[in-house]
This record gives C-alpha cells, structure tokens and sequence, in this order.
C-alpha cells in the first residue's frame, strides 16, 4: 500500500512560510514522538536555512516510555535542543519558553545596550498536520487562540498569538511534503492520523499495524484483545482472533473486517492498546 497526500493548500502554506521566516527569530520544530523521523517535514530545515531551532516531540505521553529516552540520548549526542510535551496538559510548557528565551538571550542583551527595551521574539511553529500545533498553542496562550480540530489539515491561516509579554508565536497551518520517498512513511502518518482517512486502504492499513505490533509489542495485542497468538498463525489470523473477540461477525459468520479495522485503528489513536512507538533512533 502507497499513501500519498498533498493537497493544493500544502504547497501555498510552503510559499508563505518561506515569506514570513524573514520576520522570524526562533523556530519550533513539533513532530510526533512516536515517529520523530517521519513526522519531521525533510523540507524544514532547508527552509528556515539555520535560523535557532527548538525540537519539541509532542504527544510523548502517547510513546513508549523506553524509546522516549533512546531519542533523548539521540538528539543529546547531536547537540540538538529538545522538549518533550504534551500539547493538552501543557507539558514541557515552561521548558519551551525557557529554551526561547535562552536563544535569544544574546540579542535581547545587545537590544538593550542600543536602548530597544521591549524587543519582542517572533517564534513560529512547524510541523506536519495533527501533530498538535493549534492545542500546544492554545494550552500556551491560556484560551482558545487557534481553531483546533481532530482532523489532518484544520489550520488554514496564518495568524499570531501572544503567548507571554515577549513571545509571539506565529502559528501555521500543518504541511507535509510532496512525495513520501519510502512507503513505510506514509503508513505511519496514517496510524497517528496525519493523512486524510478517505485517501488510504483502513482495512490494509490496521493489517499492517497487526504485522507491527506483533513484533513489536505482542504483549500489547495479547492482553487488550485476550488473544493467543501462535508462531504459526499468519497476521490476517490474529486479525480474525481479534475480530471473533469483540463479536464483529456479520450474518452468515463472515468476518467484518471494515468494523475491526477502524476499532483497531481508533483504539491505537486512544492509546487503549497500550504506549506505542513506531521509530527508534
């Protein structure tokens, strides 16, 4: 299965971020932290052409803990900034601002010797659709300053918010970008729901998250559907044990597969088949 989704929007936004980087003084880089590779737009450091960058790896209460801490030592031996939050509790909040203002820290300091006193920082923030962004910035700004959805693509406008006496924040609207060179990629942004549901096999796609999970986290399919699983039973097996489980049978015995996979597919998204992470550094 392929999945590819660039909707005519995405290559605008792209224009317009390049536009607006000229009043930008951090970026803030929010990617998934259960897939901090392909969650992260290859395109985005090209375009902010080594402007200060912040790393926040957002939904970490989602992730295995075990790999959150494999990232954490990955991003330290790069010598790269990082902030692991979580968008709706506000997690890693006062981390953010801190990690801010410590970059421009230099330029503020120079401001002030010149006599500028209320030098304002111009941040903004990128990231892949349904990564967070707008429920980050809300839960910054204390209300309701970005239209929020559950839904990829929801932000469509530029605007800025004031997120303390001397951050602005300019939030964008989520681009990903035009072609997912391995396929792999653009499965896994299905599974956290940063692809549009309509453009992709859920059938397929919930199979391929059995196949995953079993290597990876079999106990996790074991104790959430009160399954066996032999070495001998094929993926569509455990599909089908799953199925029998909750009672998705149709008339006539048959499987209903449609209804298992989007039961599969909405309880990764809430986190009731336990912490997954899909990528290790």
């Amino acid at each position: 299965m392929t999945i590819q989704w660039y909707p005519g929007h995405m290559a605008k936004t792209k224009r317009k971020i390049q536009e607006d980087l000229k009043l930008i003084d951090v970026v803030i880089e929010l990617l998934d932290a259960r897939i901090p590779i392909s969650s992260k737009n290859p395109e985005i450091d090209s375009l902010i052409k080594g402007k200060p960058k912040v790393i926040l790896l957002n939904k970490s209460d989602m992730s295995d803990p075990r790999s959150n801490e494999l990232w954490g030592h990955y991003y330290d031996e790069n010598k790269q900034d990082y902030i692991y939050t979580n968008s709706i509790t506000g997690k890693g909040i006062k981390e953010l601002i801190t990690a801010i203002e410590k970059k421009m820290a230099h330029v503020i300091e120079r401001d002030l010797k010149k006599g500028r006193i209320n030098r304002q920082i111009k941040c903004m923030i990128l990231g892949i659709p349904n990564v967070g962004k707008s429920t980050l910035i809300n839960t910054m700004a204390g209300r309701a300053s970005a239209k929020t959805g559950n839904l990829p693509g929801v932000t469509r406008s530029n605007q800025w918010i004031k997120v303390s006496q001397r951050i602005l924040l300019l939030d964008t609207p989520g681009i990903l970008w035009p072609k997912f060179e391995d396929p792999i990629v653009g499965l896994k942004l299905a599974w956290i729901g940063s692809i549009k549901e309509t453009i992709y096999d859920r059938e397929d796609a919930a199979l391929k998250l059995i196949s995953f999970l079993r290597e990876s986290y079999e106990h996790c399919l074991i104790e959430r559907y009160n399954i066996d699983i032999n070495p001998s039973d094929e993926d569509i097996d455990i599909y089908e044990k799953i199925a029998q489980k909750r009672g998705f049978i149709q008339k006539g015995g048959n499987i209903d597969y449609s209804r298992t996979a989007e039961m599969l597919l909405d309880e990764l998204k809430k986190t009731k088949i336990g912490k997954i992470s899909f990528e290790n550094p």
